[in-house]
């Protein structure tokens, strides 16, 4: 296994695995920039839990792999189709646990802000956002870790790079060591990534550890 590393090393391990934290790390923010929000309405208003929670649940579902064809029709080969493998993977996870968080926060908090004055955007900001803040922020660092599952299947979409590619290659040669080094480097990067949203909670929750 170890030769398998250094050979790997001396072609393009360290491109295969920057393409790859690319792909992973846009996907993932690319939903949870859209999946968020998205989480907090459904949570919040009980108009729109009730258009769009259906579908969503409706659609989380399905395995990210079953929309390789659609991805393949409609997006094409490029970065896009693979980086929208692993938004699908995660979009719709991310909105249903959000969407939780959201109802967990204690009624009487916005009921308090609603008889001292406050609008129903400040309601939202400053009350349901914030209070549910913390919460969000475990959720993306456990959707983060999804992401990263995601990957190998991403890379089945015409890919010539990538740390999900090169597994799948080595398969075809029965180069059995390089599987298990590609598997090893994705949990470690997925380690790492794990650590550092934890890192991020304590300092921007430190309140809540009190």
């Amino acid at each position: 296994m170890f030769k398998s590393f250094e050979r790997w090393t001396a072609s393009n391990l360290w491109e295969d695995t920057y393409i790859s934290a690319y792909r992973v790390v846009s996907g993932f923010l690319l939903a949870a920039v859209i999946g968020v929000p998205i989480g907090i309405y459904i949570g919040t208003f009980k108009m729109v839990e009730a258009m769009l929670q259906p579908i969503n649940d409706f659609i989380r579902y399905m395995p990210a792999s079953a929309f390789i064809p659609l991805v393949l029709l409609w997006i094409g080969i490029g970065e896009s189709a693979k980086i929208s493998i692993i938004f699908i993977g995660v979009f719709f996870q991310i909105v249903v646990m959000v969407a939780d968080a959201v109802r967990n926060i204690p009624q009487k908090y916005i009921e308090a802000a609603y008889t001292m004055g406050a609008k129903k955007g400040e309601v939202l900001n400053h009350v349901i956002f914030k209070g549910a803040a913390p919460d969000i922020f475990n959720i993306l660092r456990v959707n983060m870790g999804w992401a990263w599952t995601y990957l190998v299947i991403a890379e089945m979409v015409a890919a010539d790079r990538g740390l999900g590619f090169a597994i799948l290659q080595a398969q075809r040669f029965m180069d059995t060591p390089k599987i298990f080094v590609g598997i090893i480097i994705i949990g470690i990067l997925g380690l790492l990534f794990d650590l550092s949203f934890r890192i991020m909670h304590r300092i921007f929750f430190v309140w809540s550890y009190k």
